[in-house]
């Protein structure tokens, strides 16, 4: 199939032919076993597939992944962190300096950058940006970035100079300048409410990225435009000036074999979320697979300890003793998902193998769950003073196969006579009952950041607060990580929270979460920020 023909059948007309589609879908991509691209092409649209929709470009709530696609490749940051190296470069900012304590930041930047309406990137919209991200905007709901903390204020020094001032140490502060969380928007864009930035509304959504958004379809399409003065790339990367592709259509598509079978068949160049079943059919066909890891806190169960049923803390380790990881990811994932040996990934900052502390014991845990009185009842759930041991957990649908791996753990826990029910609710009522520990005792979740702050951003009981915790003790362990300046202290507090969250069986590590891409070998340049968000300015195609 030619590749006017791929572009004309792509948009929504892919979706009215997949049934006919699926019947080719084994074939792979003309093209596929190419010898060597060559030198890269300019021109031409990616068809790109996501699994979701976005729900909003406000950058701190970019954790969601369709949100941080689009905010990785429409806003440009201070700072940019070579996701080879974990070593932050220059991107806006040219240098930067900071004073012995992590209190005072000063970024000089460049005086050749616009946002996509052609306003000037200077100091006073840097200023402005975090100081909404630093402080939030409750009128206009606007929340506080989980990535910076302390922040107090910030000062114009001059038109591209901006100073920075934290209440308290903010070592992580840096970093966060070069995520997703920090990406620079326009200081009228910044002036909407976080409604206004939310779907519907992409086209109005101003960075300084590569690419615009040039066209919403609700719920449905995305496309980003090349722009064309774009050239301020980081040094790093492959090369500068505009984007190579003149655009991208990012399609939404939440059926795993129509987005499989659009990538096998033609239909569709770049896709996000293969599944783990269907990776050997998409590698065996002579498409190439990406698999970057999200170096954070990993996909775990938190186990919500103001619920009565696990106030108990034999009966949070009984339930971590239960539930056996390896056995997940043998049956449900592959390779590119290691088993979790801690509540950080391996890949993540600070991170202390607890592998024995989570070892798979069932024996252990029966003995526990008796220890705390809990019996076994003729229906197989353990009973105390009338109450079964009965517990509910939302699948959550960002969660690679949650419902499949959830339904393993259930099978686990049975067998010490722990009932474990997996809802599956809608959007409306998941999102309130995940805030009530006795509605939801049980959360599935991870987070992906290259920093020490990120198991701080997921626990503490104002960031994610993904326990709902009461902990005073937990938060004060959390707070050393975001607020001490030296590095070596900061992976030592970083391991004491590690081992409090042992010692506590606050969570259930399962594995280490990647996030994986399938794309047709025409294909060049595919890159990803440092968490594994797709980065779309090196991206080029080849003839096939």
């Amino acid at each position: 199939m030619p590749r006017t023909a791929i572009r004309a059948i792509a948009g929504t007309a892919m979706f009215a032919t997949a049934l006919s589609l699926m019947s080719c879908a084994s074939a792979p991509a003309p093209g596929a076993g190419t010898s060597e691209a060559g030198d890269p092409v300019t021109g031409g649209t990616l068809v790109y597939l996501e699994y979701q929709p976005y729900t909003n470009l406000y950058p701190p709530q970019s954790g969601f992944y369709p949100n941080g696609a689009l905010i990785n490749n429409i806003a440009a940051r201070l700072t940019w962190q070579n996701p080879e190296t974990l070593e932050i470069e220059p991107w806006v900012a040219t240098d930067w300096t900071a004073n012995a304590d992590a209190t005072e930041y000063t970024f000089n930047l460049r005086d050749d950058v616009t946002f996509s309406d052609g306003t000037v990137l200077d100091a006073a919209a840097v200023a402005k940006n975090f100081d909404v991200y630093g402080l939030g905007d409750p009128e206009k709901g606007l929340t506080v970035s989980e990535a910076i903390n302390n922040y107090a204020s910030s000062e114009v020094v001059d038109a591209d100079t901006v100073t920075f001032r934290f209440s308290a140490p903010a070592p992580g502060f840096l970093q966060a300048t070069s995520t997703n969380n920090s990406g620079l928007l326009s200081p009228e864009t910044l002036d909407r409410t976080l409604e206004e930035l939310g779907a519907g509304n992409a086209t109005e959504i101003i960075g300084a990225g590569p690419f615009v958004i040039s066209d919403e379809k609700l719920g449905t399409e995305i496309t980003l435009t090349a722009r064309e003065e774009y050239d301020w790339a980081p040094e790093s990367l492959q090369h500068d000036g505009r984007a190579y592709l003149d655009e991208v259509k990012l399609l939404i598509t939440p059926e795993d074999s129509v987005r499989i079978g659009s990538l096998l068949a033609g239909q569709a160049d770049y896709i996000r979320y293969v599944q783990a079943f269907d990776e050997a059919r998409v590698e065996s066909s002579g498409f190439t697979l990406y698999a970057p890891q999200t170096r954070g806190v990993n996909n775990s169960l938190s186990l919500r300890f103001t619920n009565p049923l696990l106030s108990d803390l034999r009966v949070r380790q009984a339930l971590v003793a239960a539930v056996n990881a390896q056995e997940v990811v043998d049956t449900v994932f592959t390779a590119n998902y290691p088993v979790a040996t801690s509540a950080l990934s391996q890949t993540a900052l600070g991170y202390v193998d607890h592998s024995a502390d989570y070892a798979y014991d069932p024996e252990r845990a029966a003995e526990l769950l008796d220890e705390a009185g809990w019996v076994l009842g003729g229906d197989g759930i353990r009973e105390k003073d009338g109450v079964k041991l009965s517990l509910d957990v939302y699948e959550a649908k960002p969660q690679p196969q949650s419902k499949q791996t959830l339904e393993l753990v259930s099978q686990q826990l049975k067998q010490v006579g722990v009932e474990l029910n997996v809802l599956s609710g809608d959007a409306g009522t998941y999102a309130q009952d995940i805030k009530d520990p006795l509605k939801t005792p049980l959360y599935h979740s991870m987070v992906g950041r290259a920093d020490y702050d990120v198991i701080k951003s997921q626990y503490h009981s104002k960031n994610r607060n993904t326990l709902l915790s009461n902990d005073a003790e937990l938060d004060r362990l959390l707070e050393v990580v975001a607020s001490e300046p030296d590095d070596t202290k900061r992976a030592e507090a970083t391991a004491a929270v590690q081992e409090y969250l042992v010692e506590q069986a606050y969570v259930i590590p399962l594995f280490e979460e990647p996030q994986v891409y399938g794309a047709a070998p025409y294909v060049h340049g595919i890159s990803f920020e440092s968490v594994g968000r797709p980065s779309f300015y090196d991206v080029w195609l080849s003839e096939h």
